[in-house]
């Protein structure tokens, strides 16, 4: 049982759209990650992902709307929903994220933003 400041977290990376493991919960995985900019189109087939916006505002666009998240709100994906997050006026995001620990990255969409292992922090 160990406490974890995410502000000192979020410190240790600066890479965009490639997220950080903080910790495990059962199955599911607590992600921090710092975003700009447009990321992939994509769905998870099998897995609902959480979004918490620690730090600035995502828009997160779907394919008939777009919801603004702003600092301290969440929202919640769910499985099966193609989406795509994106920062606006070159603002960087942080958020935490929470999925279960087998949802691909970018689900079978492959591109260069892909990530396949999350470093540990």
């Amino acid at each position: 049982m160990n406490i974890l400041n995410i502000k000192e977290k979020f410190s240790r990376f600066s890479k965009k759209w490639h997220p950080h493991q903080i910790a495990i919960v059962d199955d599911m995985q607590v992600l921090l990650a710092k975003i700009k900019g447009e990321f992939v189109w994509h769905q998870h087939d099998d897995e609902d992902e959480l979004f918490h916006v620690i730090k600035g505002t995502l828009e997160m666009h779907f394919k008939d709307k777009v919801e603004i998240v702003s600092e301290g709100e969440i929202i919640v994906v769910p499985k099966g929903v193609s989406h795509c997050p994106i920062t606006k006026d070159g603002e960087e995001v942080h958020v935490l994220l929470f999925e279960k620990l087998s949802t691909a990255h970018t689900g079978t969409v492959k591109h260069e933003n892909t990530v396949s292992n999350y470093p540990k922090i």
